[in-house]
């Protein structure tokens, strides 16, 4: 067989990022965040133990069907039952596949390059057993120790999204710290880690397949961190808007000026209205209108800040 041409390499490596912005036009910036909780299971009448948190997961998978762009599973709620778990959450990614939902494994792996590639075999080859369309990613063994994985995703019409400024209180005082050294000496660590997750999205027509976590409750200190999500290219993957305290108007301020990248992660808001299917369908399509419609607001406003991550 010959090799890809270099037009195939790019078109592959673009896989994800084109996948994502067209279901985001079609949907909307929605995903759906499928996290069972103990007390959501008991509420939900279901038994905390795998087969719950499958059901829980099908059911939440059917709402966000047609009414989301993405769902995204939080495999520590399966990891919690050992093998059993890790079972349910294959099946319930391969009912999200004969759907053609685009998946996110919220995983937040990191680790030294040479360890860390193992986790491309779990997600991204074709036959993987936990085969996502993307995973989540933690950057601190030093952001470029993740190329490797990154890459693999790429090479195989993946994606990755890399915590730059997450939603948690103390990740501030990490974040907005101030290199010492090396590329990046002088900026924050959230830029660099953002700096460098834009290289992979250089050169690309449209949206990249690498992206960003952004929390939507950063509000008060994102100016502190360097950062402009309006001049980042890949998809944005933002937790905080609801149950965690983030609003519309945060989104707005988060937000301001970006281009339709940014994704915005509701779990427990639409949750909450189950287990009865009608309820939860119009509570996910209701957050979708309410997202959609914040957003587009932000898209009308251009940053007041000097530039931060760009296309360098």
């Amino acid at each position: 067989m010959s090799s890809p041409s270099s037009k195939e390499v790019s078109a592959q490596r673009s896989d994800f990022g084109l996948r994502l912005s067209n279901s985001m036009a079609k949907y909307g910036p929605l995903c759906v965040g499928i996290d069972p909780h103990r007390k959501l299971l008991t509420d939900w009448g279901y038994n905390v133990d795998a087969l719950g948190a499958e059901l829980y997961a099908m059911r939440m998978l059917q709402a966000a069907n047609g009414r989301a762009a993405a769902v995204k599973f939080q495999s520590s709620m399966f990891e919690r039952y050992g093998s059993k778990g890790f079972a349910a959450l294959e099946r319930v990614l391969y009912a999200a596949r004969q759907m053609g939902v685009i998946t996110i494994v919220d995983c937040l792996h990191g680790g030294l390059p040479t360890t860390i590639s193992a986790i491309a075999d779990a997600y991204f080859k074709p036959g993987s057993p936990l085969l996502a369309d993307a995973i989540t990613l933690l950057p601190y063994y030093g952001a470029r120790s993740l190329g490797g994985v990154i890459n693999d995703a790429l090479n195989n019409g993946r994606g990755v999204f890399v915590a730059s400024l997450t939603s948690n209180q103390e990740g501030a005082s990490l974040q907005t710290a101030i290199r010492q050294a090396g590329e990046y000496k002088g900026k924050t660590v959230a830029y660099g880690i953002a700096g460098t997750a834009q290289k992979f999205n250089k050169g690309i027509d449209g949206m990249g397949s690498v992206g960003l976590i952004i929390g939507a409750t950063i509000g008060q200190w994102i100016n502190d961190s360097g950062v402009d999500p309006a001049r980042f290219t890949g998809p944005i993957l933002s937790p905080g808007y609801g149950w965690q305290g983030a609003e519309m108007d945060d989104l707005k301020t988060v937000f301001k000026g970006t281009k339709g990248n940014v994704l915005v992660t509701v779990s427990r808001s639409i949750a909450t209205h189950g287990p009865d299917i009608a309820k939860l369908t119009e509570a996910t399509a209701s957050v979708a209108r309410d997202i959609r419609q914040a957003l587009t607001e932000a898209q009308n406003e251009s940053s007041d800040e000097e530039p931060g991550v760009g296309n360098e």
